[in-house]
């Protein structure tokens, strides 16, 4: 491909584009139609049974994730069979995350989409790639934003969608942009594949350096199964110094102090400080004050979310954590709290604190006193050190690979903005 710089521009009302670009309306290119929920007292399934039913939780890197697709059984289907999707339209997500856009695989050709999303179909004058790139860029991201609903449950009207202004260079510059992101998107696919095989890898070694250990050959039952011979099962509140519950605050001081919320940790144990939140420094700050190796329990969420945790190492700022976490410090002669925190994983992807929880309206929540009383297995402290050398050393293999995504990810993001916009342009024949 060759490529150059634009010089020259026309101002339009949504910015400066090449003057030989087309400035149109999204409801002039495509027709915009809903999908369907699943009729009242219908269920979905996890077995497969031909009709696959797509859900914005499917929605994934401007694709679909189909590892934990759903299913209508045919009777169901028969009921919404009109509400489906083909591969050669584009999806957009309307309600809940809103704006999220990408393309259906071809072996999903005719699924059913959910009434959260919106079909773009019958294409003209632009191409299904291009679209989902543009939909997916920041000044489209923008224009959605200006055009969701006010209210308790903001949601994308499907006449607001028709509204949206596109930037329309000529099929044949559609046909190169798009196949060269897609280039990109084909090596950000590649080291997805690296870290999907590494995280079941460290699944799998989970599952046997937890429950097995190292080199062991006899083993004994016990009230939570066959554990090594050699290993000893406590319950938690045996091994720990100190319980905290943070502190709640509805308000944000941006001279105040970093506290610790619910997004701040992923399911696989990660404590994520990019993006933080800042409140009002609270009196008696200390109690509050994580310190190195601090554990974090995420006491309530959402039922498919709580019992997330992580372990504070450092941070360039003081840190306190929010009343949705309980903070647990343990006995360093006891145990290590990474091994705490594999143990935790392992629960928690089982389903284990979801089946504990007590659920409110929206939230669940794991009580204190019920997470003390966990069983766990605990081998000997140096037998502990080799189990975590072990994992920790697949997680920073995991650290390495999700380093790299996102630095892909900026590459793209960087080349959608030149390209999209026009300031860069492809040569065409």
């Amino acid at each position: 491909m060759v490529f150059y710089k634009e010089s020259d521009f026309a101002e339009t009302s949504i910015g400066d584009f090449p003057k030989d670009w087309k400035i149109v309306a999204l409801g002039d290119v495509a027709r915009v139609k809903g999908g369907k929920r699943v009729p009242k007292g219908e269920k979905l399934v996890d077995f497969k049974t031909g009709f696959p039913y797509v859900r914005i939780v499917d929605f994934k890197n401007s694709t679909v994730d189909v590892s934990g697709l759903k299913y209508l059984l045919p009777e169901t289907h028969e009921k919404i069979k009109n509400y489906t999707i083909s591969s050669d339209d584009v999806y957009i997500s309307i309600a809940g995350t809103i704006g999220l856009a990408g393309l259906i695989p071809p072996e999903l050709h005719g699924a059913n989409l959910t009434e959260n999303a919106a079909k773009l179909c019958d294409l003209r004058e632009v191409r299904k790639e291009f679209l989902a790139y543009l939909l997916n860029s920041e000044s489209l991201r923008e224009q959605i934003t200006g055009l969701v609903g006010k209210g308790t449950q903001p949601k994308l009207a499907l006449f607001r969608i028709e509204s949206l202004k596109l930037p329309l260079p000529s099929s044949s510059e559609q046909g190169k942009i798009s196949e060269l992101l897609g280039v990109v998107d084909s090596v950000i696919g590649l080291v997805d594949e690296v870290i999907a095989k590494t995280e079941r890898l460290k699944k799998g070694l989970m599952q046997e350096l937890l429950t097995k250990g190292i080199g062991h050959k006899e083993y004994k039952d016990t009230p939570i199964g066959k554990t090594p011979k050699e290993w000893e099962v406590v319950q938690l509140d045996g091994l720990i110094l100190d319980v905290k519950n943070g502190f709640a605050s509805g308000k944000r001081d941006e001279e105040g102090i970093v506290q610790i919320r619910m997004n701040n940790v992923s399911i696989d144990g990660r404590l994520l400080l990019d993006t933080y939140l800042k409140v009002p420094i609270p009196e008696n700050i200390d109690v509050w004050l994580l310190k190195t190796n601090d554990f974090l329990f995420n006491n309530t969420n959402s039922i498919d979310l709580v019992g997330k945790s992580a372990i504070f190492k450092s941070a360039p700022f003081p840190c306190t954590f929010s009343n949705h976490f309980t903070r647990m410090r343990f006995r360093e002669d006891r145990v290590l709290p990474e091994m705490i925190l594999y143990h935790f994983i392992a629960h928690w992807e089982k389903g284990y604190f979801k089946s504990v929880a007590i659920r409110h309206v929206g939230q669940a929540a794991v009580h204190t006193q019920y997470l003390l009383r966990l069983k766990i297995p605990l081998p000997p402290l140096s037998e502990q050190k080799k189990i975590v050398d072990v994992l920790s050393t697949v997680d920073n293999k995991l650290a390495l690979e999700r380093k790299e995504k996102m630095r892909l990810q900026r590459i793209k993001r960087g080349l959608m903005d030149l390209l999209l916009t026009g300031k860069v342009r492809v040569k065409v024949d």
